[in-house]
């Protein structure tokens, strides 16, 4: 099996976040998170006890900072399923003829170069064929 994974620089590029970036944006919410735990225990203390502090707030912060942690571990999840997804769909064309959408160009895919916007099956004629709707897989 020979799959690649490429950054495409092609013009229909999708912008997707490596599981790299999602680690890093896990992390630094995580540092946010816990910062502003250390804040609210400093106010808290420091408060003045004639003017106490809006319990309402502190819990709609609280909520904030733990939805925006939760959308980020999921982002991560998601990435990490179209990773393995993709690598799937690259593997099941290895061996197969494919046809494009128009007919013009056919052969058995020997090689699957794996870009952040799709997928493009080398074939045994030299081609590059791009594994997307209407490519006839046999």
């Amino acid at each position: 099996m020979a799959v690649s994974g490429v950054n495409s620089t092609s013009t229909s590029y999708t912008p997707t976040v490596s599981a790299t970036e999602s680690t890093d944006d896990a992390s630094a919410a995580t540092l946010n998170y816990e910062s502003f735990l250390k804040l609210l225990v400093a106010q808290m203390k420091n408060q003045d006890p004639t003017s106490p502090m809006d319990a309402t707030q502190q819990i709609a912060q609280l909520a904030t900072f733990s939805q925006v942690e939760q959308t980020i571990k999921t982002n991560k999840n998601l990435e990490s399923l179209l990773q393995r997804t993709s690598l799937s769909e690259a593997d099941a064309v290895i061996g197969k003829t494919v046809t494009s959408a128009d007919g013009k160009t056919t052969g058995v895919v020997k090689e699957v170069k794996l870009y952040s916007d799709g997928i493009i099956a080398v074939l045994d004629t030299g081609k590059e064929l791009v594994i997307g709707p209407g490519v006839k897989v046999k």
